[in-house]
């Protein structure tokens, strides 16, 4: 069969195209992209720090929806509840968190040890939502805490590790639990246990720009995980349960409020979004504010993953956005039009905001923000 230099030459430019398709990356998250939001309103008066939910306020407040595995849809449901509600005043962003429990037990009892090796419950809040710099809080039922400034997330293993101010204290911190049973009390059968805090905006100001707690209608990225461990009973004490093939401990249950995909809670471009309201709680219900740029970050979280997808394969990032799946922004009159600068062994890409003149970036660190 002879061929025509036409059809020769439309048969190499689809070989062509073919091949830029084949090396063109796509991130594909684990589950979809539905952070979970909140409202939270401010207090009727100031609460007590006890682990007891009695006040008018809390009482007021809404739960959230009960937490889930980790990964999503991914695992199935956690066999136990856990919840939270969140308040705030111009002092403290308060926080309770309920959890279903037979067996409560704990065993460390000095500060900032590493916490989520007993049952835990954690914080994580990024209050300028750069997805680098943030807070971690956890407390067993003990009410023994570890605070930790974060100031690069675990991801994308990076030669270097995460940084994060072990030594940090955050002040004026107060918390509190509750137990509906015993501790570490095989004998009987628990209900559970109740964590309240108040965490002080002069501490979480130092994070958030402006520098200072939100105002009415701002958003903040917030998440909370529960670490569950598997339990049995050793004589009169509970033991870890172990994996008969490795002989190691059984792995964790990690039960979240906005899950992530991945056993991974430090991707806080995941987290949900708490939205503040100075209106009184329980006075009138205000709705969660839906922020379309967040949409366009997402795309450029996506783009982020891309990159990193394209050096294992390459061992370099690309400045080349052809090599990159353009995710798909449903905004009207709206364009993903990504230009990316690059450095040796760094990157930066921008994208339109919905202000005119005004980018979203995104580094190779996992830092993002609007100029």
């Amino acid at each position: 069969m002879h061929l025509t230099k036409g059809l020769l030459f439309c048969l190499l430019l689809s070989s062509a195209f073919a091949l830029e398709a084949q090396e063109k990356v796509n991130y594909k998250p684990p589950i979809p992209f539905i952070p979970e939001t909140y409202v939270a309103y401010q207090v009727l008066s100031p609460l007590k720090i006890d682990g007891y939910l009695s006040e008018e306020s809390w009482t007021a407040a809404n739960w959230t929806r009960n937490f889930v595995d980790i990964q999503g849809a991914l695992r199935p449901a956690p066999p136990l509840q856990t919840r939270v509600k969140m308040l705030w005043d111009e002092a403290y962003f308060y926080i309770a968190a309920e959890m279903e429990e037979p067996q409560v037990w704990a065993t460390l009892k000095e500060r900032d040890t590493i916490i989520y090796q007993d049952d835990d419950f954690e914080v994580f809040i990024d209050p300028d939502s750069d997805g680098l710099h943030y807070y971690e809080f956890e407390i067993n039922a003990f009410n023994t805490v570890w605070d930790l400034l974060m100031l690069r997330p675990y991801r994308n293993n990076l030669s270097r590790l995460p940084i994060n101010l072990f030594n940090w204290n955050i002040p004026d911190w107060q918390t509190a639990v509750s137990v509906q049973g015993s501790i570490n009390d095989p004998s009987d059968k628990d209900q559970g246990w109740t964590v309240e805090m108040a965490i002080p905006w002069s501490a979480l100001a130092e994070m958030a720009k402006p520098k200072r707690r939100p105002q009415e209608a701002e958003q903040w990225r917030v998440n909370f995980s529960r670490v569950d461990w598997h339990m049995q009973v050793e004589g009169n004490t509970y033991v870890k349960e172990k994996n008969p093939d490795t002989g190691k401990n059984r792995a964790e249950e990690n039960w979240v409020w906005s899950p992530q995909g991945v056993v991974n809670m430090h991707r806080p471009e995941t987290w949900g979004y708490v939205q503040f309201t100075t209106t009184k709680v329980g006075a009138r219900s205000i709705p969660f504010a839906v922020n379309s740029e967040e949409q366009i970050k997402w795309a450029l979280w996506q783009l982020y993953y891309q990159q990193y997808l394209y050096r294992e394969q390459h061992g370099f990032f690309t400045a080349d956005r052809t090599k990159l799946t353009l995710p798909t922004v449903n905004l009207p009159n709206y364009q993903l039009l990504p230009v990316i600068f690059m450095g040796p062994k760094s990157f930066e890409i921008l994208v339109p905001s919905l202000e005119r003149g005004i980018f979203w970036h995104i580094n190779e660190q996992g830092r993002i923000w609007k100029d």
